[in-house]
């Protein structure tokens, strides 16, 4: 409807001979940007609409549990009024009869008596029931709350991944061709490096090039302090034979992620608590180690990232107030 009374005015004062060839101009690009902007939101508004339909469905599923609970509620008041009902006669019929023998009182009386407890019985059962259903209306509630932290959590970790992503890959992006890699991967964020960029063989002394990777991550992590970093090294199956200081492949592999570590500390804005160095030695490889690309590839430093999520938390419920 904002595009045809636009667009009408437009025309209108074209056919009057009111307006300049200028105005005319800025007035088709004013309607151009509006029905761009329209374009947007109904682009935006689809997206929305989902996510309610979505979280719709979640709600209907869980109502239709706490109606078919008050319906099971609803049987058992039936239920009682009935007996309740039965009671009362009974007990006329014992009015009326109390004129009878004391035998046949007595009899009477006894059936009283288990139609009281009868009764009995199922009010307390009748309480139970409601005091179950009023546990499971406040257990829904909690589940329903505590669904919703958890999706905002998630949303907000994975909106922070993403960025942090898009920052290192434009960071990083000169070293891609020499084994460096960024992917998501169990909802945590690696950046994978083959030692070829890192190391010579046998060595946990950083190369140049390395240095050069290593400084580049470290400053999209500083500026990113709620992101925790742990730094993980692996090796080949290939025992190690060198420097009598390192004795096998763990020694090598941890030597390695300490390195990095310490390179990463370079960088004075890197607060040390965030940081964990681990060795892997030859035991997680992501390819065979049986052909000299396969072994290359298992050679790596992981630099493994995750938000903190009480950090995270924290943020959320500021944003919430």
């Amino acid at each position: 409807m904002k595009r045809i009374i636009i667009f009408g005015f437009i025309w209108s004062l074209m056919l009057s001979g009111c307006v300049s060839q200028k105005k005319y101009s800025e007035l088709q690009e004013q309607y151009n940007t509006t029905k761009d902007r329209l374009e947007t939101l109904e682009d935006e508004n689809d997206s929305l609409r989902n996510i309610v339909l979505q979280n719709q469905a979640k709600y209907a599923k869980m109502e239709a549990e706490l109606k078919n609970c008050k319906r099971e509620y609803a049987n058992l008041e039936k239920l009682y009024a009935s007996t309740e009902k039965a009671y009362k006669n009974l007990q006329a019929s014992y009015d009326a009869l109390s004129q009878k023998s004391t035998a046949a009182l007595e009899a009477q009386s006894v059936k009283n008596r288990e139609l009281i407890r009868q009764l009995e019985l199922k009010e307390q059962r009748l309480n139970r029931e409601r005091e179950e259903l009023e546990k499971l209306q406040r257990e829904l509630d909690e589940r329903s709350a505590r669904i919703g932290e958890l999706e905002q959590l998630l949303a907000k970790k994975d909106e922070i991944l993403n960025r942090v992503k898009q920052n290192l890959n434009a960071s990083l992006d000169e070293f891609k061709e020499q084994g460096l890699q960024v992917h998501m991967k169990d909802g945590k964020l690696y950046v994978s490096m083959q030692n070829k960029l890192l190391f010579d063989s046998g060595s946990w002394k950083l190369k140049g090039r390395g240095i050069s990777a290593i400084q580049k991550i470290s400053q999209v992590l500083a500026a990113n302090p709620d992101i925790e970093i742990t730094i993980e090294g692996h090796t080949d199956n290939v025992p190690y034979h060198g420097n009598a200081y390192i004795k096998d492949n763990w020694d090598l592999s941890v030597k390695r992620a300490t390195t990095v570590v310490r390179q990463l500390l370079r960088n004075d804005a890197i607060d040390p608590k965030r940081l964990v160095a681990a060795g892997r030695s030859k035991y997680h490889p992501v390819a065979p180690n049986t052909t000299p690309e396969g072994r290359a590839k298992n050679r790596r430093i992981e630099v493994i990232l995750v938000p903190n999520m009480e950090k995270l938390k924290a943020i959320l419920d500021q944003e919430g107030k």
